[in-house]
């Protein structure tokens, strides 16, 4: 292919695309009994957070599609961790993409260099992000003028939460999480995040709550979980008080039984001053709710005095994947 292509929106011609998407947080999560095909229904807040991932797609008239981690990426991310090759969900996301829009393998290369704000394996969909924005990147880049539905579509068979990293904002997931009803929430959420040492497998974490359910240590779940209706309302009214009463994560108590640090960090964010504080996803990032930008900076100062470890400042909701 030529080594330049053109951007939908303004026709201009460029020799690479950026775009970004953001991480995400669940202010609740819902979690059901496993389904016959393994997965779990889940009844999710889900809140796109300001830590976004960035993929830049420039493209290889071989037909390779090849994956490269950007030097200037997060402390927090372990390079180690992330799959170089066509393993990884930004890879799957361009070669899905090239398959919908039927071009030419040999011709329709591309390499994506993705810079990692997101923890890896931290409870906060970087891996969909990373997904969500190689596919808009890909679709600029390939001239696909296809919808941001359109891509959320494709991408949701890529896993759950890639859909919700696409469309951003704040949504209710049902099904696998990968079924949305957008928020109206004009309001900002304030929140301190603090990412933890190592990461977490979801699949374990799952597997460790079925456990925790089958031995009667944690109550059976419901069959067709809810979202709860107060603390969708608190959220849409920009009510930081009545949030923090509603926090919900039914992943929490597995994951600090896997890591029971994150139990000793929400106790020192509470005697802090946050509001409240869960488990983010799957874990093991740890996230506490604040009244405002300013108590957020606080917070994250006095958590790393106190500590030692990284605490980050974040707000939602924010945009989803676009291209820069």
């Amino acid at each position: 292919m030529s080594p330049t292509a053109s951007h939908p929106e303004s026709g201009r011609l460029f020799s690479h695309v950026t775009a970004q998407a953001p991480g995400k947080v669940n202010l609740s999560l819902a979690v059901g009994g496993p389904r016959p095909d393994g997965y779990h229904p889940v009844a999710s807040v889900y809140l796109a957070v300001s830590m976004a991932e960035e993929v830049t797609a420039t493209p290889r008239a071989d037909g390779d599609v090849t994956v490269s981690l950007a030097d200037n990426s997060s402390v927090f991310v372990d390079p180690d961790l992330i799959p170089q090759d066509s393993s990884n969900l930004a890879a799957r996301a361009a070669l899905l993409l090239r398959e919908h829009l039927g071009l030419d393998p040999a011709t329709h290369g591309v390499h994506l260099e993705i810079t990692k704000q997101v923890p890896v394996a931290g409870g906060m969909g970087g891996g969909s992000a990373d997904a969500a924005a190689a596919l808009m990147a890909c679709a600029a880049l390939w001239d696909a003028g296809l919808s941001r539905q359109d891509l959320a579509s494709i991408g949701a068979s890529l896993g759950a939460d890639v859909p919700f990293a696409v469309m951003g904002g704040a949504a209710v997931g049902l099904g696998v999480g990968d079924e949305l009803t957008p928020l109206l929430a004009r309001h900002p959420v304030h929140l301190v995040l603090v990412p933890a040492a190592t990461g977490l497998s979801t699949p374990q974490v799952y597997a460790l709550l079925d456990r925790l359910r089958a031995e009667g240590t944690l109550p059976t779940p419901d069959t067709d979980p809810e979202v709860d209706r107060d603390l969708v309302q608190a959220l849409t009214a920009g009510n930081a008080e009545e949030l923090a009463l509603l926090l919900r994560n039914d992943l929490q108590v597995p994951a600090a039984t896997m890591v029971p640090e994150l139990s000793e960090m929400l106790d020192v964010g509470l005697e802090e001053g946050a509001l409240s504080g869960q488990v983010s996803g799957s874990g093991p990032t740890v996230m506490f709710l604040t009244r405002s930008a300013e108590e957020s900076f606080q917070l994250a100062a006095r958590l790393e005095d106190r500590t030692g470890v990284a605490a980050i400042a974040v707000h939602g909701p924010v945009h989803g994947a676009r291209v820069l």
